[in-house]
């Protein structure tokens, strides 16, 4: 697909006529819907909206997702229903290690973006961090990682334009993805 500088500024435009709304209840609805892109939301907000409010919104949305994700867990997670979940040994493994470190793992999982924070949020709920706990971690790991990502595409057109620029938001990106492999790499251990 190949965007023109005019058709992203004019979606941009778009997106921003409908106030900060959208933006709010995108990033809320991946926690529940983790295959929508997260990053693009991001993205929009910080260029309809500009690096700071497009960020506070984006978090705000994020934060509120996740917080009611692992409230829903946590509430119905020990039914029949997702019992099946605590039986998986990555699962359980992950338990334990929130279990047994608290806010650390979950804060440290939730800053890089291409963790499944989705699953994090699911296995926080069935853990047995405390609620304070988590929303604090939740808070301050969304915060790295929308940040980044606000930070990083808050300009999308010097993107375009610029592609030293892009270059180095390349390696960012993949540093982090990788980040975050071997994070995971030592959960599983």
């Amino acid at each position: 697909m190949n965007f023109s500088t005019n058709q992203i500024m004019e979606w941009i435009q778009r997106y921003e006529s409908f106030g900060p709304l959208p933006g709010f209840l995108l990033p809320l609805l991946e926690a529940f819907l983790p295959f929508l892109p997260l990053f693009a939301f991001v993205l929009a907000n910080v260029n309809a909206f500009g690096l700071w409010l497009g960020f506070l919104i984006s978090w705000g949305g994020a934060v509120t997702g996740s917080f009611i994700v692992f409230l829903l867990i946590r509430k119905f997670g020990q039914q029949r229903i997702l019992t099946f979940l605590q039986r998986n040994k990555q699962v359980s493994q992950m338990m334990n290690w929130i279990d047994h470190h608290g806010f650390a793992p979950v804060f440290l999982l939730l800053c890089f973006p291409f963790t499944p924070s989705a699953i994090v949020n699911v296995v926080a709920g069935l853990s047995h961090i405390s609620v304070v706990q988590y929303l604090f971690a939740v808070m301050a790991g969304k915060t790295v990682m929308i940040f980044t990502i606000s930070y990083v595409g808050h300009d999308v057109f010097a993107l375009i334009h610029q592609p030293g620029k892009t270059a180095i938001i390349i390696a960012v990106m993949a540093l982090l993805w990788a980040g975050g492999k071997q994070l995971e790499k030592r959960l599983q251990k």
